[in-house]
């Protein structure tokens, strides 16, 4: 474990509870290498936002200060489950970062990672491994679109896919490691995940796009794995020197970087 010193800020502080989700948290109080922390209401990551209440919109705009979204689902999955409610708000600005290919041909299946779609037929921590860099690979036009977004948004910016876990775990996790999160912490908050996937699981299962999906695999399938996180900490960290060195490869400058780590540690 890292001997960083951290604030006291505890996971259970940093769920956020809403009637129409069970997977949104603030990346807020996990600390930086130099002894800092990231910010609260910076960066939020959440599941599926399509049943979001009244009550719970009202929150996210006025308490949590949201201004922008990040919607990392497929084109299938948007144009299929339609606009959710947070779409209506006017102050609010949307962004989708599809970490499919471009289309509608991309199936329930394939977002989910139902085994056939990978070289992998076992659902194992290497399996997780291989899906999560192939959104590195297949899509770094989307993740360094969606990291832009949140080094210059002027409020909260929630970044979410369908379950908040693979996608969203993804793209949060090199925001974190650009901003100087510990990787030990990174993973920490990517497995806290796995404290609520059996209630994710259970919101998605009843809408027609995922259900089937879902009823293919074991809800251990779905849950998150400490060492597959590390893994692809560790695969950029030794391929392009962490996330700041690939998203330079990505085109970004030392400003950008410094922007989008400014922008969540200040």
């Amino acid at each position: 474990m890292s001997d960083d010193p951290r604030p006291d800020v505890s996971a259970a502080e940093r769920w956020i509870e809403l009637e129409g989700v069970v997977n949104m948290r603030d990346s807020g109080g996990l600390p930086t290498r130099d002894g800092g922390s990231i910010q609260p209401r910076r960066l939020l990551r959440s599941d599926n936002l399509q049943d979001l209440s009244t009550s719970d919109v009202r929150h996210v705009v006025e308490v949590l200060g949201v201004s922008d979204i990040v919607d990392l689902r497929s084109d299938t999955e948007v144009s299929t489950e339609g606009p959710g409610p947070l779409w209506h708000v006017e102050s609010l600005t949307h962004h989708h970062h599809s970490l499919f290919g471009d289309g509608r041909g991309v199936t329930a299946e394939q977002a989910l990672a139902v085994p056939q779609h990978s070289t992998r037929p076992v659902r194992d921590a290497a399996f997780w491994s291989e899906h999560y860099l192939g959104y590195l690979s297949k899509r770094p036009d989307s993740i360094s679109a969606a990291l832009d977004v949140v080094s210059r948004s002027h409020g909260a910016t929630v970044v979410h896919c369908a379950a908040g876990k693979d996608r969203t775990g993804t793209v949060v996790a090199l925001a974190l490691d650009a901003a100087g999160v510990p990787h030990d912490v990174i993973v920490e908050d990517y497995a806290l995940t796995g404290e609520r996937i059996e209630r994710i699981i259970a919101r998605l299962m009843p809408r027609d796009l995922y259900g089937t999906a879902l009823r293919q695999q074991s809800v251990d399938d779905q849950r998150p794995r400490p060492e597959t996180m590390q893994t692809i900490l560790e695969t950029v960290q030794s391929e392009f020197g962490g996330a700041t060195g690939w998203l330079a490869r990505q085109g970004w400058t030392d400003a950008d970087i410094d922007r989008l780590r400014g922008r969540l540690t200040t």
